[in-house]
């Protein structure tokens, strides 16, 4: 059984078929807690950094049906840093640098040298 399901079929033009589209790519970019605005009202989910996808072609009876389908779990997991982060944090953290956190770290050292 179902905790909850939401299913709308309705007739769109092309311009409010890409809408749709770009207001599900921007809250899944955007993560975390995201609204979707749906012409019933507002559908509000959590969307976690790693997803499951499906995307399914047919083409029969004189029709073309395009389904994409996410899947994540309801349970919020707790994962590992990515690699991608793992390494934009140790390029920060290496001295010799440019970044903001490289020269916080140079000018703290040359104050705590200099005396009055």
């Amino acid at each position: 059984m179902k905790d909850l399901k939401f299913e709308q079929k309705r007739s769109l033009s092309r311009l409010e078929a890409a809408d749709q589209l770009m207001a599900l790519a921007a809250a899944l970019r955007e993560g975390g807690d995201a609204e979707l605005e749906l012409s019933p009202g507002t559908l509000s989910l959590r969307i976690p950094d790693d997803l499951r996808s499906e995307m399914e072609v047919e083409i029969g009876n004189g029709e073309i049906e395009l389904e994409i389908e996410f899947k994540w779990p309801t349970a919020p997991t707790r994962t590992a840093p990515s690699r991608t982060v793992a390494a934009t944090e140790k390029v920060t953290e290496r001295p010799g640098r440019s970044g903001a956190g490289t020269n916080r770290r140079k000018g703290a050292k040359q104050s705590a040298t200099k005396t009055p």
